[in-house]
């Protein structure tokens, strides 16, 4: 069989695109890793600077997130206050961790345990006035800290990375856990 100079040069168009999908393929991954690496830095600054603002409060980001989450709960007061294994869990932190933050929010007058009515061995989790405030001031130095970061982006890059960041998010979850 003899091929025909337009054959040899169909071959090459395919090899060449061939080579031009990999070279973009290869671009994309490179950059994927590139926006990874740039959001562990951007967490990493955000994250830091908060635990500073934090610091003369007396309260660490953890336990922050901690006092965020309680106060957003639905039913957060009694009889619906939050079980400390569902503060775990929605932390992503062991049960033991949980207790621990728990203890160093109940130590500042943050958070108070009361008994679970339907289950004895349960503990809910309240917020205290000085909680709520807590709360509050977290609030402002989070918005404070966002806006430093943020700021000199405009409103409509901040939205497209919000999206690009939540479809991630909503494809990982769906996803569920790694094998």
């Amino acid at each position: 069989m003899t091929t025909t100079p337009t054959d040899g040069h169909a071959g090459d168009q395919a090899a060449e695109k061939a080579a031009g999908q990999r070279a973009d393929q290869a671009a994309d991954q490179a950059d994927a890793a590139e926006l990874a690496d740039a959001m562990t830095r951007a967490i990493k600054r955000i994250r830091r600077r908060t635990g500073a603002r934090l610091e003369p409060y007396g309260i660490t980001p953890g336990q922050g997130r901690a006092l965020r989450t309680l106060a957003h709960a639905p039913g957060c007061e009694l009889p619906d206050a939050m079980r400390l294994s569902d503060l775990a869990d929605k932390l992503h932190i062991a049960p033991r961790s949980a207790t621990t933050v728990v203890d160093a929010l109940e130590e500042a007058g943050l958070v108070e345990r009361s008994p679970d009515p339907a289950d004895r061995r349960a503990v809910r989790i309240l917020l205290t006035k000085a909680g709520r405030a807590a709360v509050e001031r977290i609030g402002q130095v989070r918005d404070e800290v966002a806006q430093e970061y943020f700021g000199e982006v405009s409103p409509g890059d901040q939205a497209v990375v919000l999206r690009a960041l939540r479809a991630a998010e909503a494809r990982f979850l769906a996803e569920g856990p790694p094998r």
